[in-house]
């Protein structure tokens, strides 16, 4: 008997897994946190224009904008296995097509579910090497965008893996952005949660798509990974959904950098005030592929710098948005070429599954502080608390001009409930 296309199987496996009250209430947390980027990243340059061009008439829907937005400040959710930031896209694509049908919250959480799902499976299988070149947010996010909008849309096994063979034949989204700060890595997000929904919504008009759109001759795999793991996919069916096992951010810059952050700021209290001679991290190679930059010139390059991360953790004791603007990166111009990188085990081993690193201060006495971290701070071992998740999310509301977040953040975290409606949402001057 023929096997069935990859595509087909993560339908079914979709398709057959139970949701219970528990994955709901984490995929509301999940949409909180999302939203809230959502809704901070209208304060910023980049979502200005988006806000504008959207008010002047631009031809992006509304998935595009949520999910631009939400990808803006780097405080977004983040999938370690498959190096995919789902909440940036899937909830996007599943509340703007909720929106237009009105449909419930517990629906609307169960697509999210869905959509977590197929983006991180299709994510852990496209291999390390496609990372170097291919940004997996908007690679694989397509496929997340496809199967949130499967289950709004009630799509049947066969228009599901429609859907997907014309999510991922429309992905894409490369690192070069990274050489000038552009702002490319907002249009990934909004594209790519777009791209799966004009995918879904065409599926249900029997519109085919190819369902070996991954393990084909001249598909996803052949196309754009040199290593893919196909069998990750449909590894461990019954292990819980994706969204239990996705990061949450604390520190408003890029994922890799957070478990030196961590380390860094355990050392803070014990190194300040000492003169510093030299700071070692050792970490796993895509840290370093992604954030190893030891004169960042922007903003956006210093979130995207190990070696600025750690010196102002170590010197300031704290990461907030004050930590990367011009003031910051001159107070750290000292200390900075400091810290020297490397790749090193047991951190490179274990990535994917796991990203940690090691930071070493050697003060001016010769004394030598570390610390370790094998996990960072958000992520499912060492979770954000509730309290934490709300916290954070007030912050985000409150940067974006949202003046009072508790009845939004109230009326999210109900969403579980029996026939709970979704909350209307505004983004500037755009609902």
């Amino acid at each position: 008997m023929t096997r069935p296309a990859l595509a087909r199987q993560l339908v079914r496996l979709i398709q057959s897994k139970p949701v219970a009250e528990a994955d709901l209430e984490a995929a509301a947390l999940l949409t909180l946190d999302a939203l809230a980027n959502a809704v901070a990243g209208v304060n910023s340059a980049a979502g200005a224009k988006l806000i504008a061009a959207q008010a002047g008439g631009a031809p992006f829907g509304r998935a595009f904008l949520i999910g631009a937005l939400t990808h803006i400040h780097e405080t977004d959710d983040l999938h370690r296995a498959s190096v995919v930031h789902p909440g940036c896209v899937v909830v996007p694509a599943a509340w703007a097509l909720a929106e237009r049908r009105g449909a419930s919250g517990r629906e609307t959480l169960r697509a999210i579910l869905w959509g977590f799902e197929a983006a991180c499976r299709v994510g852990a299988s496209v291999g390390p090497a496609h990372y170097r070149i291919w940004h997996n947010t908007a690679t694989c996010g397509p496929f997340g965008g496809a199967g949130a909008g499967a289950a709004l849309l009630d799509l049947d096994e066969t228009q599901f893996a429609w859907a997907l063979g014309n999510a991922g034949t429309q992905a894409s989204g490369l690192w070069e952005f990274m050489a000038s700060s552009a702002m490319s890595k907002h249009l990934h997000a909004g594209r790519a949660a777009e791209a799966g929904l004009v995918a879904a919504e065409l599926a249900a008009q029997d519109f085919t798509g190819p369902e070996t759109i991954l393990e084909g001759a001249k598909g996803f795999y052949a196309g754009l990974c040199p290593d893919p793991v196909p069998e990750a996919v449909t590894a461990d069916p019954d292990a819980p959904w994706a969204a239990h096992l996705t990061s949450i951010k604390p520190w408003p810059c890029c994922r890799h950098t957070h478990p030196a952050i961590d380390a860094a700021l355990e050392l803070s209290a014990r190194t300040a005030g000492r003169a510093i001679e030299s700071v070692s991290v050792a970490t796993y190679q895509a840290a370093l592929d992604v954030c190893d930059r030891d004169r960042p010139e922007t903003e956006y390059q210093a979130k995207f710098s190990l070696q600025h991360c750690v010196a102002a953790a170590l010197s300031e004791g704290r990461i907030d948005f004050a930590s990367f603007d011009a003031a910051a990166r001159a107070r750290q111009s000292n200390l900075r070429p400091l810290v020297r990188l490397e790749a090193a085990d047991p951190w490179r081993s274990a990535y994917p599954a796991h990203w940690g690193a090691r930071v070493e201060a050697v003060l001016g006495d010769g004394t030598r502080l570390a610390a370790t971290r094998t996990d960072a701070k958000g992520d499912p071992e060492a979770p954000l608390s509730r309290a934490e998740m709300i916290a954070k999310a007030e912050m985000l509301m409150r940067l974006g001009g949202l003046a009072q977040p508790a009845p939004l953040i109230e009326a999210i975290l109900a969403m579980p409930g029996e026939d709970a409606p979704l909350p209307a949402l505004m983004l500037g001057t755009v609902r």
